[in-house]
């Protein structure tokens, strides 16, 4: 059988890769995961509601971040994976689109499907369709033979983890069963230790501990060989007690992995029982690619006005066709509200 693109009947994208369906999952929270939400994450409508409206008084208090205040779904995403405490929430969502702002380079234009579909169509980063046994997303990074610098820069990778986090942050059952993330370092060489500086692994730690609003499960690195301390001892200095908790070493031991993850949701590629062929990563950014409109109404989130300062003339020309194309600029003042304080 052939793993293609298709399209269900409400027009949605979708993957069938062994005995699973890959897409985004987008319906209200049902089942196994609205029991988790109620006892992981505390949830109740009232707290809910109760979350929301804090939520949206910080961000009315904050000078220059504009966010679409009546999209409850949009501010959930945020919201859910810190039990609906809008503090900390807003903390974190304060720091993810200040990251942008600071970084212009992680929060451009660029950052689509599109703008990272090389690095999903060299196997570099896969999304498996399976979830892991706390019904959280697998994600795949192969930082080893799959990765060609010369054709996937260390930028791109990053852009393209920051792609699929994105993507995760948009399906409630994500939100609540988080993200597992496999990075396999096999035939990793000096040749992509190299690409890591200081500098870079500190944005990517920071991003990843500090300005990801998701519930992340683990860092599972995988067939790392001698060479790995070297990359180690780079990224060690800026790591928090956040990641180091989740943090897991497993080398070629797969027994340790599946019993993190859940062996039944694994393909046989790491020793699970999961009826998951290989497939190319062109599928899934085929897939991806249906989302791009989506993707760029994003752009008109977050501190805007300061992102457009960051931006060239070309930038800025390409940005305001993004915004007009997709309204942005005539939405309704009550769909996005520019805070302002004072």
């Amino acid at each position: 059988m052939t793993i293609r693109v298709e399209i269900d009947e409400n027009g949605a994208p979708f993957v069938t890769i062994g005995d699973y369906c890959l897409r985004l999952e987008m319906d209200e929270l049902s089942g196994e995961f609205l029991e988790r939400a109620k006892t992981e994450l505390l949830e109740t409508p009232e707290r809910i509601q109760q979350g929301l409206k804090e939520f949206k008084e910080l961000i009315q208090a904050e000078e220059g971040l504009e966010l679409p205040l009546d999209d409850d779904k949009f501010l959930l995403k945020f919201l859910r994976p810190f039990k609906c405490n809008a503090k900390d929430a807003f903390r974190v969502m304060r720091k993810f689109y200040r990251f942008k702002v600071k970084h212009p380079k992680y929060g451009g234009i660029g950052l689509t499907p599109e703008g990272v579909r090389h690095v999903f169509d060299a196997e570099v980063m896969k999304v498996l369709p399976s979830r892991s046994k706390t019904g959280g997303r697998i994600m795949v990074i192969n930082a080893g033979t799959k990765w060609k610098p010369k054709d996937v820069p260390l930028e791109d990778m990053f852009r393209s983890i920051m792609v699929a986090i994105e993507i995760a942050m948009m399906e409630p059952r994500t939100q609540v069963g988080g993200v597992n993330v496999i990075i396999s370092l096999e035939g990793l060489s000096l040749s992509h230790v190299y690409q890591f500086s200081p500098k870079m692994a500190k944005e990517i730690v920071d991003w990843v501990q500090e300005c990801a609003p998701v519930r992340l499960r683990g860092i599972h690195i995988i067939k790392q060989p001698y060479l790995f301390s070297v990359l180690y001892a780079i990224f060690k200095p800026f790591l928090g007690e956040y990641l180091k908790k989740r943090l897991f070493f497993h080398g070629n031991d797969y027994k340790s992995l599946c019993e993190k993850i859940g062996k039944e949701n694994l393909p046989k590629q790491y020793q699970g029982e999961a009826n998951i062929p290989e497939y190319s990563g062109s599928v899934f950014s085929e897939m991806l690619f249906y989302y791009q409109d989506e993707f760029l109404a994003f752009h008109g989130n977050g501190y805007v006005t300061e992102i457009e300062k960051n931006l060239s003339e070309k930038e800025l020309n390409e940005y305001t066709e993004i915004k007009k194309k997709l309204l942005i600029i005539e939405k309704p003042s009550d769909t996005v509200i520019k805070s302002t304080t004072g």
